[in-house]
């Protein structure tokens, strides 16, 4: 009996990722929490939303702070319903670098799961694609592919063979399973991606890279029945924010393994030009 249970332990901790801890309820006042230095408000939803669409929790067991001071976003099964995670910067955001560490496995990730590090501006749509420039780890619904980190910029059209995917480097996509750092520099001109192994911003060349500048011909990023103007590069607007989730692509189907997934970040850091 005893064996099965160390067995199923073990299990639980493949699946779901990274490893547990307790939350720390002193770091969360009502819908608000503090993280690296910042206030986040957690985002929740009664009925869908984007992305997915999905529903939210901020239940304080899907999205907490633990002892250490690290960020944890889920997806659960909670009142019989598949509930994704997401949480937004209080303090507005424009130019400069943003940089995440993570702990945990974003290379087996469920191929219905997305992990989204993000800046984000519900006020320019229109004329900035909604100021929106990415770091993911997904699948895109392909159970094989193992090549899960992409950089984006939006207007963007994301999956398994968009052109922005970053593959490098492709003999070693096991290194983001742990611990990792990822970050992009947004300027007007140009935006720069990098990511290392390991939990320091700048150790030595980065494990991936990649750049986007103003030579690349303007999207339209299309919204319903609403579309963009042409745009490169989108510049922030005066309420952009960082914003990191963990969500599904499925929605209310859950992910395929129809287990709970979480993810750790350790930490984010901005610096403003």
């Amino acid at each position: 009996m005893k064996l099965r249970y160390t067995f199923l332990f073990i299990i639980g901790f493949i699946l779901q990722g990274c490893t547990q801890s307790n939350p720390v309820f002193n770091a969360r006042e009502g819908d608000t929490l503090t993280f690296s230095g910042r206030k986040w408000t957690i985002k929740h939803s009664v009925g869908l939303q984007g992305p997915g669409p999905n529903l939210f929790s901020k239940h304080p067991n899907d999205v907490f702070v633990d002892e250490n001071g690290y960020l944890h976003l889920t997806i659960s099964l909670r009142e019989n319903q598949w509930q994704s995670t997401e949480v937004i910067s209080e303090e507005n955001m424009g130019y400069g670098t943003y940089i995440w560490t993570l702990e945990g496995d974003p290379v087996n990730i469920d191929e219905q799961a997305v992990i989204g590090l993000f800046t984000w501006d519900n006020n320019t749509f229109q004329e900035q694609a909604n100021s929106e420039v990415d770091i993911e780890f997904s699948k895109w619904g392909d159970a094989s592919e193992t090549q899960t980190l992409q950089y984006g910029v939006q207007p963007i059209f994301f999956g398994p063979y968009n052109e922005e995917r970053v593959d490098q480097p492709q003999e070693n996509s096991d290194n983001w399973i742990g611990v990792s750092t990822h970050a992009f520099t947004w300027t007007d001109t140009l935006i720069t991606w990098q990511s290392w192994i390991g939990s320091e911003y700048g150790a030595g060349e980065p494990d991936a890279s990649w750049s986007f500048d103003l030579d690349n011909p303007a999207k339209i990023k299309y919204e319903g029945n609403n579309q963009s103007d042409p745009i490169i590069i989108p510049a922030p607007g005066e309420t952009t924010n960082a914003r990191m989730n963990y969500w599904l692509l499925s929605g209310l189907d859950g992910p395929n393994s129809q287990t709970r997934h979480e993810i750790i970040i350790r930490k984010f850091d901005y610096i403003p030009l």
